[in-house]
């Protein structure tokens, strides 16, 4: 296979510049671009001409506005979100926005990481000003053209619902109307953005544009594609972690129903057949040898006693303020706790899958991925075309929680497609979806505080003991196609990736764990990290680092308050005298949950509150114990600051996910490891979150003229130490790992 150029994508920046032919170009300039492209003119689509500003907007003479989204619809809303920003500055008709997802291009990289990802709740903040100004310059040139029409000065103009207005004579036209009238406009540079007051759409509960194909089954999720002479793979992977195949005898399978071929790719073993179940039927009759490797020794019960130890020991400095050194060590009161955090899965509704036609000169792609710019990457040096002969399709995606940041089942269905000539989809089933999933990281956190005889912490230490995501994410976590993403991500700048996709402790500090509770007035603070990395795969989970420190530190914070005989909220607002913007969302949540009330009889409730790339939350569980002691959890009020408020629903429905994928977490699986296999495998042993198990949850947020912020991931962390600190104010038990089960509480 010929090693593929680096070369630069077609676009990297609209030009700021002024209407060509019948072309209207808006500019709109992106941080991580360079060069320039040609003006886009006016074009026919099925009899009705079709404009395009610049790259995010579609305007057609059937006054249809379509909004080109450059991020994954992963449930999260943001094919919503987004067409609201463009939508509130062009002054468009709601009813007639549209919207459509973007193609691999430079222009459309996340500005975050310069690359084409949806990741790390930065779908919204990262659009916020550009989708703003490419509505805003589509705005006020739509209204140079009216006027111009008109003979009359654009000031007299002004753009509402759809139509460009002249105030005087109140003559109207259609933004569709002006597809044809737009030719040689300058395009302004400097355009006016509505102040908070004036939004007229942003801030409004409007509902989802996919709601309705998600009810009628109409949305093609990757699972749902469809090809002519389209053929189906389920690959058997190693039951060892990097394990390879000795050798394989496929005589049987191949006598199945429907069995078209078996083939060996760089994963595994994939069976190829007419249909799914054909498939995955004819894979368990295959006799498969694996080569024996160190990693068969891995255990997870073995690997955290390892880390307790290594605990003991002082591990690197990623962030420090003070001399934590002055306060420990002497006879003045200490405390401390060891809180294990267990690998996680993602376990996605929808599985693994990716559809791949690999033809003689170009090659199609079809994919519910996070990360296309690495999907075309893979391809292109599976293949050895350039870029611009690999089409990636973005479907939409069944659930992502940073799993499909990762693209190995791309690289599978390509290089089954380039074997056998024919359209591939690969479709890993849950139990391989499970055994072969990258999952969240493990840890161990020794926290440590000095107590003055305030109660309060002067100093405070949390050691963290385990792997790194992204240093692992580089050189191991898939081995198979690291090489050929990694050269993308070189070539646009590599510097600041791993600190972005990690929690943001403070601007400038290097403090890449996320550990450091700085939300509090803590004078002497030191996170220290341990690097210990078994081998075991992981990967990007909603929220990533942020679950686990925000259960250390809130529980941890919860056990000093006890030592000090104070309410926990109180403790906390003694805490927060530097942080005001958190001390009004912890104070809405408890007044909204009435903490200083009593509670119903055999309720119980808990406090937590976290920062997440700057968006603010509090969260208040209220929890009961019952005969078998089992944890039921009754209602989350969640306190938010996110800055502006985009859509009021998706916020909501953004916590209500919050609560149910971190309550999975909180009270019911874990991934446990052993002889180097993932031992869970499907939802019988690996249950999630049951809709008679959710609770009832209340969202309110804090008004805030700032930009937005970040919500997608923010809510996760909050609920695991909210919960906890309840379950110790039901049980005076102290629980310090998860999942809490009903054995860790049967004392009670």
């Amino acid at each position: 296979m010929k090693e593929k150029p680096l070369v630069q994508g077609r676009r990297d920046f609209i030009k700021i510049g002024t209407l060509a032919g019948t072309g209207l170009l808006v500019g709109v300039h992106l941080p991580n671009c360079s060069r320039h492209v040609e003006a886009s003119h006016v074009s026919s689509e099925n009899g009705v001409n079709m404009l395009a500003p610049n790259a995010w907007i579609r305007i057609r003479s059937d006054d249809t506005v379509t909004v080109m989204v450059n991020h994954s619809e992963l449930g999260q809303g943001i094919t919503t979100a987004l067409p609201m920003i463009v939508a509130e500055e062009l002054e468009a008709d709601w009813s007639k926005i549209k919207v459509e997802i973007a193609p691999v291009e430079e222009v459309y990289k996340n500005p975050a990481f310069n690359t084409q990802m949806t990741a790390s709740s930065t779908s919204v903040y990262t659009s916020w000003d550009i989708l703003r100004k490419a509505g805003a310059m589509a705005r006020e040139t739509l209204i140079s053209a009216a006027a111009r029409a008109w003979k009359v000065p654009p000031s007299e103009c002004y753009a509402q619902n759809g139509a460009v207005i002249h105030k005087p004579s109140q003559r109207s036209f259609r933004f569709g109307e002006l597809v044809d009238k737009t030719a040689g406009i300058p395009v302004p540079e400097d355009v006016y953005l509505k102040k908070p007051e004036e939004f007229k759409i942003i801030g409004k509960r409007i509902p989802r544009l996919d709601t309705k194909i998600k009810t009628d089954g109409s949305a093609k999720f990757g699972i749902d594609i469809k090809l002519p002479e389209m053929l189906v793979a389920v690959v058997v992977h190693p039951p060892v972690f990097g394990g390879k195949v000795k050798s394989v005898d496929s005589q049987n399978t191949r006598k199945m129903k429907g069995i078209r071929d078996v083939v060996a790719i760089d994963a595994g073993i994939a069976v190829v057949a007419d249909t799914f179940w054909q498939a995955r039927l004819a894979s368990d009759a295959l006799q498969i040898e694996w080569e024996e490797n160190e990693n068969s020794k891995l255990n997870s019960d073995a690997l955290f006693e390892r880390w307790d130890e290594m605990a003991k020991s002082e591990g690197k400095t990623q962030y420090e303020i003070g001399d934590v050194d002055d306060f420990f060590g002497t006879d003045g009161k200490t405390h401390q706790a060891m809180y294990r955090i267990p690998y996680q899965g993602h376990a996605t509704p929808e599985p693994m899958n990716c559809t791949a036609h690999v033809r003689d000169k170009d090659c199609e792609i079809w994919a519910p991925t996070q990360h296309q710019d690495a999907a075309q990457e893979v391809a292109a040096r599976i293949t050895g075309f350039d870029y611009e002969a690999i089409k990636v399709h973005t479907t939409f995606v069944g659930g992502g929680f940073g799993r499909r940041i990762s693209v190995e089942y791309v690289v599978e269905a390509v290089q089954i497609s380039k074997i056998l000539k024919k359209p591939i989809k690969v479709i890993w089933t849950r139990e391989e979806d499970t055994r072969n999933d990258r999952i969240r990281p493990a840890t161990c956190n020794f926290m440590e505080a000095a107590i003055d005889s305030n109660g309060l912490p002067v100093a405070w230490r949390h050691r963290i003991v385990g792997a790194d995501v992204f240093g692992q994410m580089l050189p191991k976590l898939i081995p198979s196609i690291m090489p050929y993403w990694v050269p993308r991500f070189l070539r646009n700048g590599l510097s600041g990736i791993g600190e972005s996709l990690l929690p943001r402790v403070v601007p400038g500090k290097k403090a890449i764990k996320g550990a450091a509770p700085l939300q509090y007035n803590i004078a002497n603070v030191r996170a220290e990290f341990i690097n210990d990395d078994p081998g075991i795969p992981i990967g990007y989970w909603r929220s990533v680092s942020a679950f686990s420190n925000a259960f250390a530190v809130e529980c941890f914070l919860d056990e000093l308050a006890a030592e000090s005989g104070e309410d926990p909220f109180d403790y906390r607002d003694r805490l927060l005298t530097n942080s005001p913007r958190m001390r009004e969302v912890m104070k809405l949540a408890a007044d909204k949950a009435g903490w200083k009330e009593k509670p119903p009889a055999g309720v119980h409730r808990g406090l937590a509150i976290h920062r997440f790339h700057d968006t603010d939350l509090c969260f208040v569980a209220e929890v009961s114990i019952h005969s078998r002691h089992e944890i039921r959890v009754h209602r989350v009020v969640c306190a938010v600051n996110c800055g502006i408020v985009i859509n009021p629903k998706t916020i909501e429905s953004q916590m209500e996910s919050a609560v149910a994928f971190g309550l999975t977490s909180t009270l019911k699986s874990a991934i446990t490891i052993r002889d180097g296999k993932i031992e869970q495998s499907n939802f019988d042993d690996y249950p999630i979150l049951r809709i008679d198990e959710m609770p009832k949850v209340e969202v309110y947020t804090v008004q805030d003229t700032r930009s937005p912020t970040s919500i997608g991931e923010a809510g996760v962390p909050v609920i695991a130490p909210a919960v906890a600190n309840a379950v110790f104010a039901a049980t005076g038990i102290r629980v310090r790992k998860l999942p809490i089960l009903p054995d860790d509480i049967k004392n009670t």
